[in-house]
């Protein structure tokens, strides 16, 4: 919901993808295989530093499976709809995120890179000439994380607790 990753992407993402110095992130396996380095929002960052310090695998989302990473999310899913009433996929996630974003305003090229969706052959010469680096994309960013949280009322990052 705050980074707009597809599925695939945010379940196979590992420690070494993370720079908390740096405050960004980086997917190198995309649908489009164009890697996708992005910002991460103050929320997502002091959540990943207390997940780091709690974590012994390599993967930020870890499974019990042979793959490492967690594949399967119904349980969570379905946990999280008992507790909140929301029935929801996974990917009306990332569709939350864009139309958070679109809402606030963000510009229509800093929502393609936030999605790492690519460039087409439109004929539209403009995008062609605009480089949009992980720090053009922090105010979006940050700006999406903060529409999120005023919405459901949180004031600061949660505890992290187990779903499954």
């Amino acid at each position: 919901l705050f980074t707009g990753l597809r599925r695939g992407e945010a379940e196979k993402l590992r420690w070494e993808q993370i720079d908390l110095k740096k405050k960004i992130f980086t997917i190198t396996d995309t649908k489009n295989s164009e890697p996708l380095t992005l910002p991460l929002s103050k929320f997502i960052y002091e959540l990943l530093v207390e997940r780091k310090e709690l974590s012994s695998s390599e993967f930020v989302f870890p499974g019990e499976g042979a793959t490492g990473h967690i594949v399967e999310t119904k349980r969570q899913v379905k946990n999280i709809t008992k507790i909140s009433g929301v029935k929801f996929t996974i990917h009306d996630l990332r569709r939350t995120f864009i139309t958070i974003a679109e809402s606030l305003d963000i510009p229509a090229y800093a929502l393609k890179a936030l999605l790492n969706h690519k460039i087409s052959d439109s004929g539209d010469v403009t995008q062609g000439y605009i480089v949009i680096t992980p720090d053009r994309l922090c105010a979006p960013m940050q700006k999406i994380a903060n529409h999120i949280l005023f919405t459901v009322g949180a004031k600061a990052a949660g505890k992290i607790v187990a779903l499954g």
